[in-house]
């Protein structure tokens, strides 16, 4: 949930601001830094819909796991930026983003797991 909150609230900042990071700037066409910036906040927003979700189990978990999916795509967009540009001196920001993406596939996973076991008890009838 943090990382969703951090993501819809970095998104928001890329829109609203004039900057961009050096390496997003120097990696990315101007229309996929836009489209990578609305991204952040979308997942953001979504993600957290799905979590607080008050409705389905299932639509909330195929909520979150849009939002995780897309996340994990932003985050290595991000990731492959910082490396190309900086190379060796992005290692950190470059592996703590990294394990952003990680976390939020693997979290992805995790659902999809979830989402199967639920699929399999609805089909035999609730048992």
């Amino acid at each position: 949930m943090t990382f969703l909150v951090a993501a819809g609230i970095c998104g928001l900042a890329l829109l609203l601001g004039d900057t961009r990071p050096a390496s997003v700037a120097a990696s990315m066409p101007v229309w996929l830094q836009s489209t990578w910036e609305v991204g952040l906040l979308v997942c953001g927003v979504v993600g957290l819909v799905g979590i607080w979700w008050r409705g389905a189990l299932v639509s909330a978990l195929a909520v979150e796991l849009g939002a995780l999916f897309l996340l994990g795509a932003l985050t290595a967009m991000y990731t492959i930026a910082l490396f190309s540009v900086s190379a060796g001196q992005a290692t950190a920001a470059g592996a703590f983003v990294s394990a952003v993406a990680v976390a939020s596939w693997w979290r992805s996973g995790q659902i999809i797991r979830d989402l199967r076991r639920l699929y399999r008890v609805s089909a035999e009838g609730g048992a």
